[in-house]
């Protein structure tokens, strides 16, 4: 099928079955679930001790795909019984079998394309900010390696909240501080049950 074309059908399933918002708004949720999850398992092997650049990258890589695997049984799930829900609702309505229609067609592609955003969206973010621990050699001293990916992960928060501010029409700074804010509360949090 020629681009263009996939744009077009793509286009069409969206009017019918709102699949653009509903990614939109899985993508928002699960990267940011991504990061706070890895900011959580960084500020974890900080406060245990681990200087071991392998053990953290298996661990934060485990995690990532451990979420991944997560969002996409819950998603394909969720959105496999909400559509078929709604199919049979249209169908009760119209008194008409919708099989082999657009409307089913549609409701299909929605189910996997959202199963795809819920999925890789929180990996993607996660191994992102592990980043500081996949360059072989950037630095032997573990500390920095720890900042920078916490920094980074700061980053990526601010980045997602002007992403929804955006979204919302609102003040893209206010949302971008409001997930930022959400990150140092995790990090701190992070670090007193370090200490316990």
């Amino acid at each position: 099928m020629p681009l263009p074309n996939l744009k077009d059908a793509l286009q069409r399933y969206d009017d019918l079955v709102g699949v653009g918002e509903i990614a939109r708004r899985y993508f928002a949720m699960n990267a940011f679930d991504g990061v706070v999850t890895i900011i959580g398992v960084l500020a974890g092997c900080w406060m245990a001790g681990v200087e071991e650049v392998r053990v953290v990258l298996v661990t934060g890589l485990t995690t990532a795909a451990a979420i991944a695997v997560s969002g996409f049984w819950g998603a394909y799930l969720t959105e496999s019984a909400e559509r078929a829900r709604d199919i049979r609702e249209l169908e009760a309505q119209t008194l008409t079998s919708l099989e082999g229609t657009s409307h089913a067609r549609a409701a299909r592609v929605a189910v996997w394309i959202v199963t795809a955003v819920d999925g890789l969206s929180p990996f993607l973010a996660a191994v992102l900010v592990l980043t500081p621990f996949l360059i072989p050699g950037w630095t032997d001293v573990i500390f920095e390696r720890y900042a920078t990916a916490l920094g980074l992960a700061l980053v990526v928060l601010f980045g997602l909240g002007l992403f929804l501010g955006r979204i919302s029409r609102g003040s893209a700074l206010v949302y971008g501080l409001k997930t930022l804010v959400a990150g140092v509360l995790a990090i701190a949090i992070s670090l007193l049950l370090g200490r316990l």
